[in-house]
């Protein structure tokens, strides 16, 4: 199995990176074989879409001339590391009441029409990425899930969205919220909580003779 973990907090030790890593646990639980390739948006964060991607990918052209191009190679290399991935894990702070903007550098490099999103012929979008299992760890210093929610959440929907329209729809969220308020050791039950709710059962142990984990 290979697993794709995508961090997104720019401080070392941060409540989204602590529940990614209890999210990564789960899952060498369940294949130890498993390898482990690491996307640290955080601190290493990839630029936002500049003139030469934004006019490539809006000009007529095919396909193979686009990959080609070093406008979106980056776009491409994000891509091939989503298809080579069979689960994504995500770990994220909510910002504002959304994804930081360092996600959402990624999520515009990687929802790309003509490569990994198509259009039918009445013009709906659709989804050109096999569907896998995503797990998204977001840590919010206010709550905004549940009947106690403070503040509006427009991470979730817009996540849910973004991933349907490449074809990935088997989300799975998990909120570790109020942590500006909560002491280490309620937020540590809390995240042990919410691991405890994974649901695994969609991870198959096919990838015989994988790379040991290394993260």
């Amino acid at each position: 199995m290979n697993i794709l973990l995508i961090d997104c907090s720019p401080r070392p030790n941060s409540h989204s990176r602590k529940l990614s890593a209890a999210i990564i646990a789960r899952l060498l639980a369940v294949d130890p074989a498993a390898h482990v390739t690491r996307r640290d948006l955080g601190r290493e964060p990839i630029p936002h879409a500049e003139t030469s991607y934004a006019t490539a990918i809006s000009s007529p052209g095919e396909l193979t001339a686009w990959q080609s191009d070093s406008a979106v190679r980056l776009s491409e290399q994000l891509i091939q590391e989503v298809e080579a991935a069979d689960v994504l894990v995500i770990g994220t702070p909510m910002n504002n009441f959304t994804v930081p903007s360092v996600l959402k550098a990624w999520i515009d490099q990687v929802l790309r029409m003509g490569r990994t999103i198509g259009a039918a012929a009445t013009g709906e979008k659709i989804g050109l990425l096999q569907d896998k299992p995503v797990y998204i760890g977001i840590a919010s210093g206010g709550i905004f899930t549940g009947d106690h929610a403070k503040q509006p959440d427009f991470l979730i929907p817009y996540l849910t969205a973004a991933f349907g329209c490449v074809g990935v729809t088997s989300l799975q969220f998990f909120p570790l919220q109020a942590t500006a308020f909560l002491d280490e050791e309620q937020l540590n039950a809390d995240r042990e909580a919410l691991i405890s709710t994974m649901d695994t059962t969609n991870i198959g142990r096919t990838m015989l003779g994988a790379a040991p984990a290394e993260w």
